[in-house]
């Protein structure tokens, strides 16, 4: 079973657990951002998320980049370091949507690969 850990802006956060839900009937071991269940500080949110993306078990990092206040594709300064760390670790990172322009160069050099909605596409 691949492990999957999924990321994006708290915003989307219904919406990341409902998809976390989604891709474990699917077949994968999802990570979903422990602050989305349980309430703690910035840092720890952080240095939590970024040991599961590091954790060997640890196959795929899904960055969940919906629109956010008219920006296509967003993705903040959070899910961008857990994009790095997971191209750091030589983890396969996608996208679930198309590329985020103000970070095209960085993206498309690590390899990040966007699904543009295609979620059936990350290989099980």
């Amino acid at each position: 079973m691949k492990r999957l850990v999924l990321c994006g802006s708290r915003t989307f956060k219904d919406y990341i657990i409902k998809l976390g839900q989604e891709l474990e009937k699917d077949g994968f071991e999802v990570v979903i951002p422990k602050e989305f269940l349980v309430p703690m500080c910035k840092r720890d949110h952080s240095m939590l998320h970024f040991s599961e993306i590091q954790n060997e078990r640890t196959d795929y990092v899904l960055v969940v980049n919906e629109e956010k206040n008219g920006i296509k594709n967003y993705i903040g300064a959070n899910s961008f370091a857990e994009i790095a760390m997971g191209f750091y670790f030589g983890k396969k990172v996608f996208l679930k949507n198309d590329i985020y322009e103000p970070f095209a160069d960085e993206l498309i050099g690590w390899g990040v690969i966007p699904l543009k909605g295609h979620l059936e596409n990350i290989e099980k």
